[in-house]
C-alpha cells in the first residue's frame, strides 16, 4: 500500500509531460500510454500473484508506451500507414487526373508530380 503515492505521482506526471509536447502524435501518444500502462500495471501487480506493484508498473509503462508509440506513428501517416485516399480530379484540357493534398496545400498530377 505504501507504493500507491509514487506511482500515482509518476502518473500525473506522465499525464502533464504528454500533455505538454508539441512534437506529434508519436510522442504524445508513447508518453500517455505509458503513464497509462504504469498506472494499470500498478494495479494489476498489486492486486494479482505476488502483490508487486512495482514490477507491474514497469511491464505496464513499457508495453503501454510501445503501444501508444505505434498508434501516434500511424496517426502522423508513418509505421506503415495506409496511404491518403486522395480525391482525384479530371483536367480537361491536360487530359489527366490530379488531386489536392491538404497537408501541403499544393495540387498533383495522378503520378504524384507537382501540378
Amino acid at each position: 500500500m505504501h507504493l500507491i503515492k509514487p506511482i500515482l505521482a509518476l502518473g500525473v506526471a506522465g499525464f502533464l509531460t504528454c500533455a505538454c509536447t508539441a512534437t506529434g502524435n508519436t510522442e504524445r501518444n508513447a508518453a500517455g500510454g505509458a503513464a497509462l500502462g504504469a498506472i494499470a500495471g500498478a494495479v494489476i501487480g498489486n492486486n494479482v500473484g505476488h502483490g508487486d506493484a512495482a514490477s507491474g508498473a514497469l511491464l505496464g509503462a513499457a508495453v503501454g508506451g510501445s503501444i501508444g508509440a505505434v498508434k501516434g506513428c500511424r496517426e502522423d501517416g508513418g509505421c506503415g500507414a495506409a496511404p491518403a485516399n486522395h480525391r482525384q480530379y479530371y483536367d480537361e484540357r491536360a487530359g489527366r487526373y490530379y488531386y489536392y493534398d491538404a497537408a501541403t496545400g499544393r495540387y498533383y498530377w495522378e503520378d504524384g508530380s507537382p501540378r
